[in-house]
This record gives C-alpha cells, structure tokens and sequence, in this order.
C-alpha cells in the first residue's frame, strides 16, 4: 500500500515562531517526513517567481502576506516534484489534528488507500475550515472521499504528484490571479484536477478554531473564538446530517 512520502508545511520566516515550534515538537508523531516552506517569504522571494507563476496585477488584488502564502503552496509543489514524491499533504501553520497528532498517520493512509482507486490528478481537503460536509444523502458506509466541486480552503490537503505536475504544467499558460483556495476552484472548474472532500475530516486550523492565532488575519486566540467555533460547528453539522 502506498504511504504519505512528505508533509509540506507552508510558512513565514517571521512572527510564527510559536507556530514552529509548536510543529517542530508535534510533527514527529506522525512518522512523516516533513519540511517548513519558506521560500515565497517576502524577505526572500525571488522576483522572477512572481512573475513566473502569477498576473501582473497580482499585488493589486492580494496583500504582501497572502501572496507569499499562495506562492509557498506553489513552491511545496514544486518541492514535491523535486523529491519525487508520489503523494504529499500540505499544511498552512496551524494544523489542530482531530483525535490527536497521533492518530493522523493511519487516518490519513486509509483515506490513501481510498484514494488510489481514484482517477490520478487529485486534491483531497482534509479540513473543515468552511465548515462543509457532505449532505447525509450522500455519505455511503465504509467511504471516506466525496468528488467536489471547490474545495474547502487550503489549510489541510492530500495531493497526487500527477495533479502537482498538472498545476505547474497549467501555470505556463494561465498564471495564478488569486488567493490559494480560490486558484484551486479556478483550476477544478476547468478540469485541470479534481477535488474530493475527506469525510470525516481529519484537522482544523487553529487559526477559526480559537486555539491558534492566524497566520494572515489578527485573530488571535481566545476561549470566546473557541466557543464560538464550537457552537457554528455543531450548528453546521446538524444542518448537513439532517439534508
């Protein structure tokens, strides 16, 4: 069976220390290999790579800080390719893992497992940042992925070194003019991958849950963000059981 070659882990060099450190100490629990991608950081970036990979109105449609995160998840592609992974996930600094750091690895391979069934070219969310689920109507028992339309951010996904390859082979022809997650709905509403939704999911950044501040926003941490997190999701998944 095949196994997860690599985490990526998308980052900034400055100001999320905490957040290193944090996975630094957690992630070795998973028996993955994994790097920090740093290199679209402002301080470092290279200018030939904005060019290369986006429009040049870029930095009129997004921030300093979000453009560097979308040029990281561009970079780890690239990275994956390089080390000749077959399969990766990728993950903005704030993963919170649901059920324990621990229990990631085995989850994350039986949703694997799914996946090699599948047609190659595929993003698969881990995550429940949006809050989305699949409608009960939909849910079959013992299956875990469920073929989309658009994705549910980018915080926490699965990909295939075919949909990695596809993505940078389709960024010579029609650069990137958006945030992240919002490239990838373009890219699936064209058929240049697939998108499918892990059920349960496995993580939810810590940046909407409360536990973490974020990455590009200046939400920070709090007890009142935690419940109200609490409370939307408990909301959410009724409303999607009950459909």
């Amino acid at each position: 069976m095949s196994t997860v070659d690599h985490l990526y882990i998308i980052h900034a060099l400055k100001g999320y220390e905490g957040h290193e450190s944090r996975l630094r100490e957690l992630l070795p629990q998973t028996h993955i290999p994994f790097t920090f991608i740093t290199d679209g950081d402002p301080a470092v970036w290279k200018e030939e790579d904005i060019n290369r990979f986006f429009t040049s109105s870029i930095r009129d449609v997004l921030s300093i800080g979000v453009l560097s995160c979308t040029l990281n998840h561009i970079l780890a592609y690239r990275k994956m390719i390089d080390h000749g992974d077959q399969y990766a996930v990728f993950f903005e600094n704030d993963p919170y893992f649901l059920g324990g750091v621990g229990g990631f690895r085995p989850k994350v391979e039986a949703v694997l497992k799914e996946a090699e069934l599948l047609d190659p070219g595929f993003i698969i969310s881990l995550e429940n940042t949006t809050l989305r689920f699949p409608k009960r109507s939909e849910r079959q028992n013992n299956k875990l992925l469920y073929k989309k339309g658009q994705g549910r951010a980018a915080g926490a996904y699965l990909m295939d070194r075919v949909a990695a390859i596809a993505i940078l082979e389709d960024l010579q022809t029609k650069k990137c003019h958006t945030v992240i997650d919002w490239w990838h709905n373009d890219m699936i509403s064209r058929g240049v991958i697939d998108m499918y939704w892990a059920h349960p999911v496995l993580t939810e950044q810590g940046s909407h849950n409360g536990k973490l501040h974020a990455g590009i926003s200046s939400k920070n941490a709090s007890i009142f963000r935690q419940l109200k997190w609490s409370i939307q999701k408990a909301y959410k998944k009724c409303l999607y059981f009950i459909r």
